[in-house]
């Protein structure tokens, strides 16, 4: 005869095997108390993941928002200082041209009086040149015409203080 007590499993979990229905609802039991754990434990400790990723988001999104704004505003401060430098750099261009223009004007007018002294120096040279050649002119003539004897010269100049 066989024994029939040999035949049945003596292992717990085999015999748990043998009955699917019970397997199953130990393992739904298990995961609804593991949910239930973990919702617990989020309520209590209020630290919700999902809730963390929104707000590190969306300060991302405000962060990179004003980056963005002030990326915008020192650009424009950029623009504003480099059309003032442009305005600026003109002003010196025609500052400049206005001073080369009044330096060509100088530079005219100082060779046209170094030309008129160098005529002014011409004339005057020629005049002594002029009044010397006219002193040897005259030296010679009174030289070549005689001379009053010393008595003649001495009436002539005694005339001459009681007229004057």
């Amino acid at each position: 005869m066989i024994d029939l007590a040999r035949d049945k499993p003596s292992n717990p979990l085999l015999r748990l095997g043998a009955q699917p229905i019970a397997l199953a609802a130990a393992a739904l039991l298990l995961l609804i108390l593991g949910v239930t754990s973990i919702a617990i434990w989020r309520a209590y400790t209020g630290a919700a993941p999902e809730t963390d990723r929104m707000v590190a988001s969306r300060q991302l999104q405000a962060r990179t928002a004003q980056a963005s704004e002030q990326l915008v505003e020192k650009t424009k401060g950029l623009e504003a200082t480099q059309q003032e430098s442009i305005d600026q750099l003109q002003v010196v261009q025609d500052q400049l041209q206005t001073m080369k223009r009044l330096m060509a004007a100088q530079q005219a007018d100082t060779k046209r009086l170094s030309e008129q002294v160098t005529t002014l120096n011409e004339s005057i040279e020629n005049l002594r040149q002029s009044f010397a050649s006219s002193r040897a002119t005259e030296t010679e003539t009174a030289s070549v015409t005689r001379r009053k004897p010393a008595r003649q010269r001495a009436h002539a100049s005694a005339r001459r203080r009681s007229r004057g």
